[in-house]
């Protein structure tokens, strides 16, 4: 079925119309992986933008966030690498099980959302870009962004929660995808994190990629940890586990690193510290916008729920610090923007922020190891 986009009558209107509606994935996902991404035809990224602008013209316009130079008396011969992290909410889980007292269920409708989403991402131009809590990605990213010229990788939950919505779209998972003309992939890894010597619901995807304007290697890896308070502990080992996996990717450092997540935690937290202590010599690149540098900040994700308002950091990008230099990082929504009933909106689609990075390959990495 091919869903209404409006009154659209613009050249692209096609190309969103058959990203599929609704229904199982079970039911496309046999024909969606035999097609080649070369044999469709390229979209002009502007050109998907206005048919996005189109669908989204009755709600209000993005919220204008603008980048902070970090950069420091570092020159760079390449041009930067810009990494986009964002938990996006799973669709089935945003209209069926998170509860979001003060969101408008009209502000859920997947065929205006995801034009949100794609609109958030086509703004930003990310080269990277790790996603979490993806459950349109046959239907919906990987069709469009293929088509835009970046490699996709999905690695859905074994148990998804969104499987006990009902008319659900399938399992919501990690997801990757890298510009094809940027890079080129050297390995790549899909890791079900184990906690206690339990294999868990979470997963991770880690790729090692060759820069084609540097030809330096670097591993960039999307996660997302369990959820709720209770499961500190676990969240840990899942942590303890990943960064024991990416030691061995990266041949201990050797290689440069890049982990995106929403981590479910608070710097508080033990697995944030095991992050920050790790022999893979990382940092948490948007403690950098802080006047010391110190601090993570204040909230990545902002929401009202029937228990009441959560205001939290979970996110966050890790980088290695002797390796690569934070060139910019993407400010934050302030409180004002987001407004009273919090997040999701009619003016933004998830309840996580989105966090970009500009990196760039120190000249001199092993002096700092």
């Amino acid at each position: 079925a091919v869903c209404s986009m409006g009154n659209s009558t613009s050249r692209l209107y096609s190309v969103l119309a058959k990203t599929l509606s609704s229904g199982a994935v079970s039911q496309h996902q046999d024909c969606l992986e035999q097609l080649d991404p070369a044999q469709l035809d390229p979209i002009d990224p502007k050109d998907l933008l206005e048919e996005c602008q189109i669908v989204l013209q009755k709600r209000p316009p993005r919220f204008q966030r603008n980048f902070v130079n970090l950069k420091k008396n570092t020159t760079s011969n390449h041009r930067p690498i810009r990494v986009m992290q964002w938990n996006i909410l799973a669709q089935a889980l945003g209209e069926g099980k998170d509860n979001f007292v003060q969101c408008p269920m009209e502000a859920l409708k997947w065929e205006e959302r995801k034009c949100l989403i794609l609109e958030e991402i086509l703004a930003y131009k990310p080269d990277i870009l790790c996603l979490q809590e993806v459950d349109h990605y046959f239907d919906t990213f990987e069709p469009l962004l293929s088509r835009l010229g970046y490699q996709c990788t999905f690695f859905p939950k074994p148990w998804s929660p969104c499987l006990d919505v009902e008319h659900n779209n399938g399992p919501d998972g990690c997801a990757m995808f890298f510009l094809k003309e940027r890079f080129e992939l050297v390995n790549s890894a899909n890791i079900r994190l184990t906690a206690m010597k339990l294999k868990t619901n979470q997963v991770a995807i880690a790729q090692t990629l060759k820069c084609h304007e540097t030809g330096r290697l670097f591993c960039i890896a999307v996660t997302h940890l369990k959820a709720r308070t209770g499961w500190e502990r676990f969240r840990s080992a899942q942590g303890c586990d990943l960064l024991q996996n990416l030691k061995n990717i990266t041949q201990g450092a050797k290689i440069p690193l890049i982990v995106c997540g929403d981590f479910n935690a608070e710097p508080t937290e033990e697995v944030y510290r095991e992050f920050s202590n790790s022999s893979l010599n990382l940092n948490s690149a948007y403690k950098l916008l802080s006047p010391d540098g110190q601090s993570e900040p204040p909230y990545t994700t902002w929401k009202i729920r029937p228990s009441g308002e959560c205001r939290h950091t979970l996110d966050y990008i890790w980088y290695s610090q002797h390796a690569l230099n934070v060139n910019s990082a993407l400010g934050l929504l302030t409180e004002e923007q987001i407004g009273p009933n919090r997040l999701p909106s009619f003016n933004y689609p998830s309840d996580h922020l989105s966090l970009v990075c500009d990196f760039s390959f120190n000249q001199d990495p092993d002096r700092l190891l």
